[in-house]
């Protein structure tokens, strides 16, 4: 499996990066093999902290920069992007995300609650809470799309009408999926 190797040199540390075609490619394999092989992973392997690495954006999106995203691309380094799933009230199939965003001095932070379909390796999110921080300190926050009012129609929601990411590739050290909007992205574990 040559793509774990291209996938792993990607996500650890140092200017020595495989090319992005090659890394979208590596994803397309891993993609492909967990289809065929109908590989299931279960929610408690997502726990934790994990660092956006590498997109693609979605097809849409490919289609309107006219190749200019080319196969994807990696992160800047001071584009910060995690995304943090928790379990909640002992779960095995619900939770909260946690998306930060953080440029220089100011994060952004978007969280709200999630649900896991096992059968498909599909984790759909909302987020209905909005908080920005400068140096760490909180200056703003808000509830959107009625908060933790909107929590009971998450749960009952079908899938379809939901953002997801379908992950195809979970391991100790990185996680892939594919987004609702077709594109790939990559993301790699933060120990702390």
């Amino acid at each position: 499996m040559e793509y774990l190797e291209i996938l792993a040199s990607a996500t650890q540390g140092g200017n020595k990066k495989p090319p992005s075609e090659l890394l979208h490619q590596a994803l397309l394999n891993a993609e492909k093999e967990n289809r065929q092989q109908k590989i299931k992973y279960n929610f408690a392997q997502l726990w934790g902290d994990w660092r956006l690495t590498f997109i693609t954006g979605t097809k849409s999106s490919q289609q309107k920069m006219g190749g200019l995203l080319g196969k994807g691309f990696y992160l800047p380094p001071l584009a910060k992007i995690t995304i943090s799933y928790l379990p909640e009230n002992n779960s095995s199939l619900q939770g909260r995300v946690i998306n930060k965003v953080s440029v220089g001095l100011i994060t952004f932070i978007v969280s709200g609650p999630i649900k896991y379909i096992e059968k498909k390796n599909i984790l759909a999110f909302d987020f209905n809470h909005l908080s920005m921080a400068i140096l760490g300190t909180q200056v703003y926050q808000q509830d959107i799309r009625n908060g933790v009012k909107s929590e009971p129609d998450f749960y009952n929601n079908n899938i379809s009408k939901q953002a997801f990411f379908s992950y195809f590739l979970v391991t100790e050290k990185f996680i892939a999926a594919r987004g609702r909007g077709g594109g790939l992205a990559l993301w790699k574990k933060i120990n702390k």
